[in-house]
């Protein structure tokens, strides 16, 4: 698009030295690359805020552009309505009155016209200057939108990751306790076993002591729990050999229960830190989950680039316009001072019949262009009014197709029907 305004420019200005003809605002091509350029604004608007759902705060702040977009559109229809509402006073009235002055020789009333002609001009090229100056503001705004876009992608995968550590680092955690746990058992297990072992070493012991001492004989035919009867082997003043093995068995059955005891209050400490490690991981898992997927943050990215690149194009196409209304305006007053000579009179009058027919062309291209914005301020930035988060996973999907495959169609060459505008993701 700028390669071809310039060489049409180039082309003027060629034109311009061979025959002081303007031949660029006599045809509404300049305008043309418009409506591709501004169709394809929106979409890729469109497209990049599908792709922000769930990141909250980069949603706020691609709207807060494309709204910026979407009223700097309508002040460019705005102004180019001022283009061509000052085009038609200028062919309709204030040129013609300038010739009617010249011909009757009324210079001081041509001087006037000339002047308030001049105002009228210098008024638009100066407005089309601070839209210029827009649309390089707006450009630097969208860039900053996509350095956003980076660091949000760049933040999001440091969270993810860093969250995928986290999980596999409490993951390991309930593992080492379940490990634990699952020893601790086993020795529990042992400990019992050698609880049970030693219970019948001093049943079989105290049976065989109770055998030779009638005292105990007779309690132990009356009592069947081992713990009274170890007493009464006591009481009864048993052999020494036998009280020894007694005291030694009943001291082993002691120590086991203690080791088993504090077996079982490990168990209930880890089945306790155990809880604790499981719930954790599970809210860990639940919030990793709601991190989202920085992948369709690529798009955005890219999105955003072309949208630049399509600022840049659109503020080159108000540098055209400048450029043409600066020529317009020197070809409109290049020969004012023949109007104080009357012999050069109709040379002066030719310029204004010429400029007058230019003015005309470049009105009606301003027309051609402010309905190519218009068209840009009133649907085609529908899709801000329902935030991207709130479509369901089919919604979201039929959305996204629906916006490439008007992207699809757009043309990219208006002067080569044929081309389609392939878009891949």
């Amino acid at each position: 698009m700028i390669v071809l305004l310039f060489s049409r420019y180039f082309l003027y200005r060629q034109k311009m030295s061979d025959s002081q003809e303007i031949v660029v605002a006599s045809s509404p091509d300049f305008v043309t690359e418009l409506l591709p350029s501004a169709q394809r604004t929106a979409l890729l608007y469109h497209l990049s805020y599908l792709c922000l759902a769930k990141f909250p705060k980069l949603e706020r702040v691609l709207r807060e552009r494309a709204v910026e977009t979407q009223l700097l559109f309508g002040s460019s229809e705005a102004l180019l309505l001022k283009c061509a509402a000052t085009s038609k006073n200028l062919v309709s009235t204030l040129l013609p009155a300038l010739k009617i002055a010249v011909e009757k020789d009324k210079s001081i009333l041509a001087i006037k016209s000339l002047e308030k002609a001049r105002a009228w001009i210098t008024e638009i090229v100066d407005k089309v200057g601070q839209m210029v100056d827009r649309y390089e503001k707006h450009n630097h705004s969208v860039a900053a939108c996509t350095s956003d876009v980076i660091l949000e992608k760049t933040e999001t995968e440091r969270k993810k990751a860093q969250s995928t550590t986290e999980i596999e680092a409490q993951e390991k955690a309930v593992k080492d306790l379940e490990d634990q746990l699952k020893n601790n058992n086993q020795k529990i297990a042992q400990i019992e076993a050698k609880i049970s072992e030693k219970n019948q070493d001093l049943y079989n012991h105290v049976k065989e002591s109770s055998s030779k001492s009638n005292v105990v004989g007779i309690f132990s035919s009356l009592v069947p729990f081992v713990g009274p009867l170890v007493k009464s082997i006591y009481n009864a003043k048993t052999e020494p050999e036998a009280a020894a093995k007694t005291q030694l068995l009943s001291s082993e059955l002691t120590q086991l229960s203690i080791e088993k005891s504090s077996l079982m209050g490990k168990e209930w400490s880890i089945h306790v830190r155990m809880t604790d490690m499981q719930l954790k991981l599970a809210t860990m898992k639940i919030e990793n989950g709601s991190i989202p997927d920085p992948v369709h943050l690529n798009d955005v990215q890219k999105c955003l680039s072309r949208i630049q690149n399509i600022l840049i194009q659109l503020q080159k196409f108000w540098e055209s316009v400048s450029v043409m209304l600066e020529a317009l305006k020197d070809e409109t007053f290049a020969n004012e001072h023949f109007i104080e000579e009357s012999e050069m009179k109709e040379i002066f009058l030719e310029s204004i019949n010429s400029a007058q027919g230019h003015w005309k062309a470049f009105g009606e291209s301003c027309l051609h262009a402010k309905s190519i914005f218009s068209l840009q301020t009133k649907d085609a930035y529908k899709f801000l009014e329902t935030s991207p988060s709130a479509l369901t996973t089919e919604q979201w999907k039929i959305e996204y197709e629906t916006v490439i495959e008007e992207l699809n169609k757009i043309n990219p060459d208006p002067f080569n029907p044929e081309a389609p505008a392939a878009i891949t993701q």
